[in-house]
């Protein structure tokens, strides 16, 4: 099975954004990060959008997180709302097309009988998997270092010492 580069960018953004939770990121990030094209990025963050899988929010403050825990996202799911055509080979003919044609063996050829349990196989582990499963928590150093956002200053925490004065630390 090959995945289109539609899903291949919706499971790369979802990655990224998993490995930045803490904060919104944006699309030059993910792109940058990546190095894919934005335009094609938009269309990605649209559908991951409208499926409800992330909080897209425009203008000052704006950015994208992840919608749900990671743990709540199946990556069987993704892969399903993302690809337009999950057949393996085009057996029957397509009713969607004028140039609908078939096999001349569909009506008795068993290759669709087995390729439809391999599909099945590859969405049983997939369905099994989640974002968070692909993010351990021991790698997230490892993985900030290979697809890095911007440095985001940690804030300073103020305490006040016995003598009253604000300190920074």
């Amino acid at each position: 099975m090959r995945l289109t580069l539609h899903t291949d960018y919706a499971l790369r953004t979802l990655l990224y954004m998993g490995i930045h939770a803490d904060r919104r990121v944006s699309i030059h990030e993910i792109a940058s990060a990546y190095d894919i094209s934005e335009n094609h990025l938009v269309k990605v963050i649209h559908r991951l959008s409208r499926l409800g899988l992330i909080d897209a929010r425009r203008g000052r403050g704006g950015g994208l997180l992840l919608a749900h825990d990671p743990r709540d996202i199946r990556i069987g799911d993704v892969v399903r709302q993302t690809e337009d055509d999950m057949r393996l080979v085009h057996c029957e003919p397509n009713t969607d097309t004028e140039n609908s044609s078939c096999c001349v063996l569909s009506d008795m050829c068993r290759l669709r009988g087995v390729l439809s349990m391999a599909l099945g196989a590859f969405m049983k582990v997939l369905d099994g998997t989640t974002l968070a499963d692909l993010l351990p928590p021991e790698e997230h150093a490892m993985l900030r270092e290979r697809l890095p956002g911007p440095r985001v200053p940690v804030p300073s925490t103020r305490t006040v010492t016995p003598t009253n004065r604000p300190t920074l630390q």
